[in-house]
C-alpha cells in the first residue's frame, strides 16, 4: 500500500485556479459589484449579487453531515470534493 502523503506534500503539488476561472464556471458576471477579490485565489460574492439570484429556480442540494473517516482521513471534506469532482465531470455544474 502507498504512503499516505502529509497535508504539506498534497499542498505543494496543488494547482490553484485562478478565482476569476471559477466564477465564470459557475456564471458570476466579471463586475465589481458581484464579488470582492481577496487576491488571486479568492473571493466573497457580495449579498447584492445573490439577491438577483432569488426569482431563479433552485438548484440541488448534497448535504454531508456526519461521516466516520478512515484511517488516512478521509472524510466530510473528502467525500464532498470528490462528489464535485465526479459531477462536474459528468458535465453537471456543481461546486
Amino acid at each position: 500500500m502507498e504512503k499516505v502523503k502529509s497535508d504539506i506534500e498534497i499542498a505543494r503539488v496543488a494547482k490553484m485556479k485562478p478565482i476569476q476561472e471559477i466564477l465564470d464556471g459557475i456564471n458570476v458576471p466579471d463586475k465589481a459589484e458581484n464579488y470582492s477579490p481577496m487576491g488571486r485565489y479568492i473571493a466573497k460574492i457580495k449579498p447584492e449579487y445573490l439577491e438577483t439570484l432569488k426569482n431563479k429556480k433552485d438548484g440541488k442540494l448534497i448535504l454531508v453531515t456526519a461521516i466516520t473517516p478512515t484511517p488516512a482521513g478521509e472524510g466530510k471534506t473528502t467525500t464532498s470534493v470528490g462528489l464535485t469532482d465526479g459531477l462536474n465531470k459528468i458535465g453537471k455544474k456543481s461546486i
